[in-house]
């Protein structure tokens, strides 16, 4: 017997079916497939940004800094090194990107810059300098074991007055304000800075904000003895009671 036309029609929609389900039953190995490579890239991604391995990259980029700094950040004044540990991450991220960006260093009086100038360019990017700015930030805090003397009732007073609002009472630095800890700091490092903030070698690049703001600060200073008494009082805070 002869097929009508609309069978015929039945017949080949139904074998194209057959096909179509076919195809999509040999293409669901690979989909799942591709699901789990998928799942494992995820995974992995998620395992590189943990904060394990954050940390770990943020230590293996810290090593070369410890022959000035210290394996625990802890400083070295005979190579005017200071103590970083325990440090505000952002404060340290933005101070690595101004040595990056020559912001910091223009002057070329500071001979020691130029040296931190080419290990902030030795991270390479970005996302180097906020690793070991993280991995430094969660190092323990210093403290100086030898305080500076001084006359504490005017450092304290004068501190109080000029540098608190900003740095802390207890000079353990303010993150909002953009104010890095002073405690811990040996005094050769601070003499150093704040003559720098006051004779124009340092914060004077116009998108260093904070920097600007310590160079007008430090020329309201009446006299080294003042600056002394200062740095005694900041040497006793942050130390066990």
């Amino acid at each position: 017997m002869l097929s009508s036309p609309s069978r015929s029609a039945d017949v080949v929609s139904g074998e194209a079916a057959v096909t179509r389900l076919s195809n999509q039953r040999a293409a669901t190995p690979s989909c799942r497939a591709w699901g789990i490579a998928f799942t494992l890239s995820i995974g992995t991604l998620l395992l590189m940004c943990s904060p394990a391995s954050f940390a770990a990259d943020g230590e293996k980029l810290f090593a070369p800094c410890v022959a000035c700094h210290g394996n625990k950040g802890e400083g070295n004044g005979a190579l005017s090194a200071p103590a970083i540990a325990g440090q505000d991450a952002a404060y340290l991220e933005r101070q690595l990107r101004n040595f990056r960006n020559r912001r910091r260093g223009a002057d070329k009086s500071d001979a020691l810059v130029a040296q931190m100038q080419a290990a902030a360019m030795a991270l390479g990017d970005d996302a180097a300098v906020a690793k070991i700015a993280t991995y430094v930030a969660k190092l323990p805090k210093t403290v100086n074991t030898a305080p500076a003397p001084g006359n504490l009732h005017n450092g304290n007073n004068l501190y109080q007055g000029k540098c608190g609002a900003c740095h802390g009472g207890t000079a353990e630095g303010n993150p909002a304000l953009k104010a890095p800890r002073l405690a811990g700091l040996d005094a050769a490092y601070i003499k150093r800075q704040f003559a720098q903030f006051r004779d124009g070698v340092r914060g004077t690049d116009p998108q260093d904000t904070p920097g600007r703001q310590m160079a007008m600060m430090a020329k309201t200073l009446g006299t080294e003895r003042d600056l002394d008494d200062i740095i005694a009082f900041i040497h006793r805070q942050g130390r066990p009671k």
